[in-house]
């Protein structure tokens, strides 16, 4: 089969590789579709993500759908999810596996991840998929998930103001689920206009364009009434925009963190947030999500599948990952 490995900066090669063996408990599946996320892009372009460094060759890959390919469900399509919680320790047991300490993740540290041809991964972390869903519908399940658990930890009641500050694909998805959460206003930032016109269209009231050194700042504060916005989700991984956030939530307000920051540094005015009064939470990956993000696309409140906005086969992952450097478009897809 063909895997695609990273062996350092911007250094990836398509191997010839065995297909593996499940283990007991696994599936073997069948790649049909995997999104290229912006962790997939630290690895990419930095070789680590935070503190995770590259250790050896790796397969990226965390946002995928599948078929089963052998036994009796085979043929069955599904979504899968890329985290594999130990069940064990104590935040497995009191209902948070997203901060498991003996974590498995797909195309991060030691776990080869889907941008191959097959993989054997847990039969209990795979989610059947309805006959609607394209494999991109599938693999879009998981950052949809991702935006589910950053909107919870926001607590948006009805009729409540929003700002979303960066609209890639996280950011344009956490603006969908707030604003089905009840959010009547939605104000998005973000440094290309084509994202803007993106925010625009999945439900944002107020769109500004971004400007090194925060510019806009007081833009978003008019267009919150001068009062600020309730929640603020910060999804663009560089401080500008967490600034602006902090600048733009209201007092007494809750700032979201959701992006990843290149350097692994996030900062931000310690004396604005402190007078303010900010609840500050930062968001790790999600949990217990796939339900609903299931039933978000399947009733069509939330559209996955605009968002994809580039697909390209396995063997022209070099154009794919220069697409999405480039951050053209929105959302980069592989079919392996």
């Amino acid at each position: 089969m063909k895997a695609l490995r990273l062996h350092g900066v911007r250094d990836l090669r398509l191997h010839d590789e065995p297909c593996p063996t499940p283990q007991p408990g696994d599936a073997l599946l069948h790649i049909t579709e995997v999104g290229i996320c912006g962790s997939d892009l630290h690895w990419f372009e930095e070789q680590g993500i935070g503190d995770a460094r590259l250790d050896k060759p790796l397969v990226l890959g965390h946002e995928f759908a599948a078929e089963i390919a052998e036994g009796p469900h085979k043929g069955e399509r599904v979504a899968v999810d890329p985290a594999v919680p130990c069940r064990e320790c104590e935040f497995c047991e009191t209902g948070h596996p997203n901060l498991c300490t003996d974590l498995r993740f797909a195309g991060h540290g030691l776990d080869d991840g889907a941008m191959r041809e097959y993989m054997a991964w847990p039969e209990r972390v795979l989610v059947p998929i309805p006959d609607s869903f394209s494999a991109a519908d599938g693999a879009m399940l998981e950052p949809l998930g991702v935006s589910i658990h950053a909107v919870d930890l926001g607590h948006i009641k009805t009729g409540m103001t929003v700002g979303v500050f960066g609209c890639g694909p996280i950011g344009l998805l956490i603006l969908q689920v707030a604003r089905v959460a009840g959010a009547a206003e939605i104000i998005a930032t973000d440094l290309l206009p084509h994202r803007l016109d993106a925010a625009k269209a999945f439900g944002a009231t107020t769109v500004i364009q971004s400007g090194e050194g925060g510019p806009e700042r007081e833009e978003v504060w008019a267009a919150a009434g001068r009062r600020g916005v309730d929640v603020a989700f910060e999804a663009a991984g560089v401080n500008d925009a967490v600034d602006t956030a902090v600048a733009g939530v209201r007092p007494g307000g809750t700032l979201i963190l959701a992006g990843i920051p290149g350097d692994d540094r996030t900062s931000f005015s310690a004396s604005v947030a402190r007078r303010k009064g900010l609840t500050i939470k930062l968001s790790r990956r999600m949990k217990h999500t796939y339900p609903r993000a299931i039933k978000l696309v399947e009733r069509g409140v939330v559209d996955v599948r605009s968002i994809v906005t580039h697909t390209f086969s396995l063997d022209r992952y070099q154009e794919a990952f220069g697409v999405a450097s480039r951050r053209e478009g929105i959302k980069v897809v592989i079919e392996p």
